[in-house]
């Protein structure tokens, strides 16, 4: 597999989970094992969340994402990766 550099994330930030708050990731890593509640970007910021359960700690969710739901979500330290 040859290097891609159009596939290599340009910003990593730290999550704090909300209900309101607006982000805009490629994807995520979780740090500590748990649930992780999101909504997807294509469904905007009025879809409805959906939950990846029992994501183990390390783990990278490719997703694009518009919200990390602080209700339903019980890992830690996550981590939102892609432009911002």
């Amino acid at each position: 597999m040859a290097f891609d550099a159009a596939q290599i994330t340009v910003d990593a930030l730290a999550v704090t989970p909300s209900d309101s708050t607006l982000v805009s990731f490629f994807g995520f890593y979780v740090g500590a094992t748990g649930d992780v509640a999101v909504v997807t970007s294509k469904q905007g910021p009025s879809g409805l969340p959906v939950v990846f359960t029992s994501v183990p700690a390390g783990q990278i969710i490719p997703v694009a994402i518009c919200r990390v739901m602080a209700t339903n979500t019980t890992a830690t330290h996550i981590v939102g990766f892609g432009p911002q």
